[in-house]
């Protein structure tokens, strides 16, 4: 949810929008429904699928060059305190996103509902104008290792990309407790253009490009807090 171009011009647009004379009757801008959805992802990756060779259960990655001293110590300490006799023999692992927060030292965390269906209905939540805030989220990994997890988040405005991110979260272990990530911080743009509402796009995808959740929502930037 980075804004940093956002911001910028936003800045330089309102100070133009303050030198207009003050007979000039002053913009409206209303964004249909229509308008602030996209109807398709631009930003989606062509992505090469990286060859990481065949999948394997989490008993067979023990056994795989289990003469190679340093390798094996490397897997231990990979799996921690999974008790491999009771994992099941399965080669895909599966990522269940818990739970996802909104931190701001400016208010209490927001803490959004997960939807099923990925598409939260309605406006999601609202951010206030040139606020300090990071997204939170928590995740469950289960049957085996998941290599490469990645978060994804892309963000429009009256249907045109206004700012695109991907940050890389690493290679998990299946465990009962859950994986606790908060990302840098970053803060809402302001000025009257970077008032109003977006669409946007969130995903969860590992190494193979296989996605764990999609969240399509909207949000508002509004002066103040909702």
């Amino acid at each position: 949810m980075g804004f940093d171009d956002e911001k910028k011009a936003g800045e330089e647009n309102e100070e133009h929008h303050h030198r207009r004379s003050e007979s000039e009757p002053p913009l409206s801008r209303h964004a249909s429904e229509s308008s602030i959805y996209a109807t398709e992802d631009d930003d989606d990756e062509v992505a090469s699928r990286i060859q990481l060779g065949p999948q394997c259960t989490l008993k067979e990655h023990l056994e795989k060059d289990k003469d190679d001293e340093s390798l094996r110590r490397w897997k231990e300490q990979l799996l921690g305190s999974v008790d491999v006799n009771n994992v099941a023999e399965t080669l895909d692992p599966e990522v269940k996103i818990t739970s996802l927060s909104i931190i701001s030292p400016d208010r209490g965390d927001i803490v959004l509902p997960v939807p099923e269906s990925g598409n939260p209905k309605g406006l999601w939540f609202t951010l206030k104008e040139g606020s300090h805030y990071c997204l939170k989220f928590t995740f469950v990994v289960s049957n085996n290792i998941v290599s490469g997890l990645k978060y994804t988040n892309t963000v429009w405005k009256t249907g045109v990309k206004v700012d695109s991110s991907k940050e890389m979260l690493g290679t998990f272990s299946p465990q009962t407790e859950p994986y606790t990530h908060e990302m840098a911080e970053e803060t809402t743009p302001s000025g009257i253009f970077a008032r109003g509402a977006y669409s946007a796009r969130s995903k969860f995808l590992d190494d193979d490009n296989k996605c764990y959740l999609e969240i399509n929502y909207t949000f508002d930037i509004r002066k103040d807090w909702a």
